[in-house]
């Protein structure tokens, strides 16, 4: 199985897979303590962003056995109370697991990804349990979600 080290998310390095802000110590331009606009996502059509609390178990090992990608929006993730980590690979129709790569996330900071990035769930480094936010428009998970499950020997290991 291949192996790959989760590296510290960066503009520069996470910029083929979206965008991130740091909602726990926002910097720059701010109306007073509001501090508009950090993070912008487009969504498809008409439909209504929804904010949706996904529990995430910390697995023993952190393998990536399968991953999906949105064709019509992006998708934030947001981790309220742990570090984790956000695996994905460069946008396309068919899956390339040997070129996914993995970002360590800090706790507090949202990652918008990019349309059509191959993704799953982030993974938590710390905690048991981490309570993620996932916000996307209404019912993407039924008519805008292609999931796939790789082959065993495509399998990717995380490591630290």
């Amino acid at each position: 199985m291949k192996q790959i080290k989760a590296k510290p998310i960066t503009a520069e390095n996470f910029k083929e897979f979206g965008s991130f802000t740091d909602l726990l110590n926002p910097e720059g331009y701010s109306l007073g303590d509001f501090y508009q606009d950090r993070l912008k996502m487009h969504s498809s059509g008409n439909m209504q962003i929804t904010f949706s609390p996904l529990l995430v178990h910390k697995p023993e090992k952190m393998v990536v056995t399968s991953a999906e990608y949105h064709n019509y929006t992006q998708e934030g993730v947001l981790c309220l109370d742990d570090d984790v980590i956000v695996h994905v690979a460069p946008a396309g129709k068919d899956p390339v697991p040997e070129l996914t790569e993995a970002f360590l996330v800090p706790r507090g900071t949202m990652a918008a990804l990019n349309t059509g990035a191959w993704h799953l769930s982030a993974i938590p480094v710390n905690k048991e349990l981490a309570h993620v936010l996932i916000v996307l428009p209404e019912r993407t998970y039924f008519n805008d979600c292609v999931v796939v499950d790789y082959p065993e020997d495509k399998w990717v290991e995380i490591i630290l």
